[in-house]
């Protein structure tokens, strides 16, 4: 067996446990200094809209000495100074400018295609009106509402409500992460980051369902003994999930790592970059927040119950186990009501010499 797979069987059968939930304080610190800067990211600087949500107009081009100063010399010459230029793959060119009618578009077409020697036919020309932008706007919107109240319901009627906000608290965490991430970089936002972000909480949700089952799994009945807290049983479910969660998540990050390094990055493939960071990013954070925020909510909610409490009462009265077990150490529990016997060496009785027998 590998070491990965070693430490992944010690982690499932409790041999070696890590204390994931008793230190959720340390994992809410690391979560409020990631949001605030997420949230800064967002006030100041803010995001960074496509015309398909501000509306505007984009022209783009292909020539074999694409410059941007050229570009934004030729959008100036016929009244657009504010137009916003970029290259994409190094020789194509990108012209963005606020909503205008059909002939100042013409006018921009026909002073981009002498700037750059090309026929006015290779300038493609894309028109989006504010008034379709914030209807595709709106529509995001309630998608992202229409997504999460399933959630809840879905979450509530299979596991309990606790779980529900559990689960929600991670995908608020990594929602605002993923936008934050997307303002501090100034990158674009555009109907892919829409596809993208639903697409990395879909991602998340599966992540601390998975979880979650193991948790409903090992507390089934746990409020009629006296051996196990609620939570330090729903640290031996993170443990026993811990190592596929990486394995998951890895195999799904380093495509996604390609296609933004390699795709969009090296290659210049900018349609491909704001799908791209919303998964990557959105993929840690649902990862992070599936095992270091979800779960240990969860504990704390379910450990106010009375049940619960009562079950923590009796469980420190008989010695059981109250949290996880440090890293390194042996975690077999004792059954209860059994006697734990004294480990040491067996000392025989010295036999008598025959005569005296």
């Amino acid at each position: 067996m590998s070491r990965l797979g070693s430490i992944g069987a010690n982690l499932y059968h409790g041999h070696v446990s890590y204390d994931f939930v008793g230190k959720r304080r340390i994992w809410y610190s690391i979560s409020a200094v990631i949001l605030l800067l997420a949230i800064a990211g967002l006030g100041f600087r803010g995001l960074n809209e496509g015309i398909e949500f501000k509306g505007g107009a984009e022209f783009q081009l292909k020539a074999a000495s694409a410059s941007v100063a050229t570009a934004r010399t030729a959008a100036a010459s016929v009244g657009q100074s504010d137009a916003i230029v970029t290259l994409v793959g190094g020789s194509q060119v990108r012209v963005q400018t606020g909503a205008i009618d059909e002939p100042t578009s013409q006018k921009v077409v026909n002073a981009l295609a002498a700037a750059f020697h090309v026929n006015s036919s290779e300038v493609k020309v894309q028109l989006v009106g504010p008034t379709w932008g914030g209807d595709i706007t709106s529509k995001a919107v309630q998608g992202l509402i229409v997504f999460l109240l399933l959630v809840i319901l879905f979450l509530a009627l299979y596991f309990e409500w606790k779980m529900a906000v559990g689960a929600m608290v991670a995908l608020a965490h990594d929602l605002v992460i993923t936008i934050g991430v997307y303002a501090l970089v100034g990158f674009e936002v555009t109907p892919a980051t829409v596809i993208g972000v639903l697409t990395i909480l879909g991602y998340s949700l599966y992540d601390t369902v998975v979880v979650f089952d193991k948790v409903k799994e090992n507390t089934r009945g746990i409020a009629g003994q006296s051996r196990r807290t609620y939570s330090a049983a729903a640290n031996l479910a993170l443990n026993q999930t811990v190592v596929r969660s990486i394995n998951t998540s890895l195999v799904a990050i380093l495509p996604v790592a390609a296609i933004l390094v390699i795709g969009a990055g090296l290659l210049g493939a900018g349609t491909l970059k704001d799908l791209a960071l919303a998964l990557f990013v959105g993929m840690i954070a649902g990862t992070y927040s599936s095992i270091f925020v979800a779960t240990p909510v969860l504990a704390q909610l379910k450990e106010t119950e009375p049940a619960m409490k009562a079950v923590a009462k009796r469980v420190a009265q008989r010695g059981g186990d109250q949290t996880a077990v440090a890293v390194g150490t042996a975690a077999t529990p004792v059954a209860t009501g059994a006697h734990v016997k004294a480990t040491g060496p067996r000392v025989q009785p010295r036999r008598q010499p025959k005569r005296k027998r």
